[in-house]
């Protein structure tokens, strides 16, 4: 008899945790029966040095694909700028089957479950928290981390054993944490955002484009 063994950084399908996720999850499986409808797993490359920290799942996004910013506006230009500059080979089709493949690269969501109106609670964002925790310390190679918005910003920091006092968010800084990791920070990529011009193509290549070269330079 085989003996699964669960990964820790990857909360189990049916996650109780947080009862006000769990309740909309259930909904959405009864509205939704073909969607994913669960914690969304982190993906890409365990021994890649980038990773990558968003928000949450969008509702028809990820919790309806299973796959990080898949089938939502975001992950347009998440994925076209990770190809860009090398994190990503093949083409973003907004489904999981499109032969998208991350390259040095890993993503993952602060909150794991798809939140009602997009807005997970504090509670919510610190118990979710561990498996940022296990994610963080699974992929060894890790030598900066993206964070999409403040809260993936301040759970990063949270996850490292850091206050949020240590370092505030600011669009486009790059901090060193006290293992060495590099933590850069960029505006989420939303449609908000976007359509708001609180980010612009242009702002967030040139995170991205950054990271590359900091990366090459180090080998």
């Amino acid at each position: 008899m085989t003996t699964t063994v669960h990964d820790p950084a990857e909360p189990p399908r049916d996650c109780p945790l947080c009862p006000r996720l769990v309740a909309y999850r259930e909904a959405n499986r009864s509205a939704h029966p073909g969607w994913w409808n669960g914690p969304v797993p982190s993906w890409g490359d365990r021994d890649g040095r980038l990773l990558v920290v968003g928000l949450a799942p969008g509702v028809g996004g990820a919790n309806r694909t299973g796959r990080p910013f898949t089938g939502d506006y975001a992950g347009t230009l998440l994925y076209e700028t990770l190809a860009k500059y090398g994190f990503a080979t093949g083409r973003y089709g907004a489904d999981p089957a499109d032969g998208l493949a991350l390259r040095d690269c890993r993503i993952v969501n602060a909150v794991r479950c798809v939140p009602p109106a997009n807005l997970p609670t504090p509670l919510e964002i610190r118990t979710c928290n561990g498996f940022l925790k296990e994610e963080i310390a699974a992929v060894a190679g890790a030598r900066a981390v993206l964070a999409l918005g403040v809260v993936a910003h301040n759970a990063v920091l949270r996850a490292n054993g850091l206050p949020m006092s240590r370092h505030k968010f600011r669009h486009g800084q790059v901090v060193e944490l006290p293992n060495g990791v590099l933590l850069a920070d960029s505006y989420h990529v939303s449609r908000y955002n976007t359509n708001t011009g609180v980010l612009t193509t242009a702002m967030f290549e040139a995170v991205v484009g950054q990271l590359r070269e900091t990366l090459d330079a180090a080998g």
